[in-house]
């Protein structure tokens, strides 16, 4: 059998085929300088991603964080919107009523620098509605708006659906990506933030928007959602998505797995013994072995984890460089 390229093997599990190794979901997957995957995230939307920081579409302040690697998080106590009923004094989507739609696909293109016979172009407009709705807000505002002023919630929603919608009607068919991307973070590690009644009220009708251009085109589609949202795995696969990352182990992956209904990103995370001083590397690699056993038989699975903390802990990067090397190594023979 002909070695694939790291494209077409992702592409490969992400059409259900069982690959010739374990994709490699990570950006900076070690050795390679053609991931199998990347985002385009179109500056007219995400212009603080572009921009390391700064002031996204919609005025939000996002800084990095040093504890993260440089993630970005909306500026602690600098919300836009106090009262969600007057979000229309205060929320204001960019014009686009005449934007070059051409020139700005254009120089996304050239700003990330896709070998695209190589990397599988994953368009991804933002972060997601529940995520918006919190940058504006705040956790707890953004919470207690949902049950106190749904209506409003419900408006503002729509607002910002609108401009997504516009955005990605001016990319996908001049960008031609291999993966639409949906992103929203609606759960922590112990549990969600909202039910997935609540989801399916406000979220799932604006997602669906958008993963529709996705099916009509017959297109792969992969969704970032962090933390304890196995309950609304079903919600996600009426939606059409394919692959959830990054599957946190909080969640009951093996079950999860055995149902079929949806492809898998992720399963290890830095936690317990691994996050001990004296870890060794050979528990490091351990993890990744066990990991891979558990996900990976029969495809629709890529490998997706790593340690976090700020770029300079020499000891993290050792620690993520033992463990990609495993993914990388092992993975790669799994399915031989």
């Amino acid at each position: 059998m002909p070695k694939l390229t790291e494209k077409e093997n992702y592409l490969r599990m992400l059409r259900g085929e069982v690959p010739q190794w374990v994709p490699q979901y990570n950006y900076f997957r070690a050795g390679a300088a053609n991931p199998p995957t990347m985002l385009v995230d179109p500056a007219i939307s995400n212009p603080h991603r572009v921009n390391q920081g700064g002031l996204d579409a919609w005025g939000v302040n996002w800084v990095p964080t040093y504890e993260t690697a440089g993630g970005l998080i909306p500026e602690p106590n600098n919300f836009l919107l106090a009262d969600v009923t007057n979000w229309r004094d205060v929320i204001h989507a960019p014009d686009t009523a005449h934007v070059d739609w051409d020139k700005l696909v254009a120089d996304d293109v050239k700003r990330y620098a896709i070998n695209r016979d190589e990397t599988a172009t994953a368009l991804c407009i933002h972060f997601g509605y529940f995520q918006t709705l919190v940058s504006f807000m705040g956790f707890e505002n953004a919470m207690m708006a949902m049950y106190e002023e749904p209506e409003a919630v419900h408006e503002l929603l729509d607002y910002v659906a609108e401009f997504v919608q516009v955005v990605a009607l001016g990319y996908i068919d001049r960008l031609k990506p291999d993966v639409l991307t949906l992103q929203d973070d609606t759960a922590a590690w112990g549990a969600p933030f909202i039910s997935p009644a609540m989801y399916r009220e406000f979220l799932l009708p604006r997602h669906k928007l958008f993963t529709a251009l996705g099916v009509e085109r017959g297109l792969p589609i992969t969704m970032h959602n962090c933390g304890k949202c196995e309950g609304i795995v079903d919600q996600l696969v009426e939606m059409g998505v394919t692959l959830w990352e990054p599957a946190q182990t909080c969640n009951d992956l093996a079950a999860i797995k055995a149902s079929g209904k949806i492809m898998i990103a992720g399963g290890w995370d830095a936690g317990g013994r691994l996050l001990e001083p004296d870890v060794t590397d050979e528990e490091i690699r351990q993890s990744v072995r066990d990991t891979m056993d558990k996900l990976a038989p029969n495809g629709g699975f890529a490998w997706f984890g790593g340690f976090m903390g700020p770029l300079d802990d020499a000891e993290m990067q050792r620690h993520n460089a033992v463990l990609l090397d495993e993914a990388e190594r092992y993975g790669r023979v799994f399915y031989n």
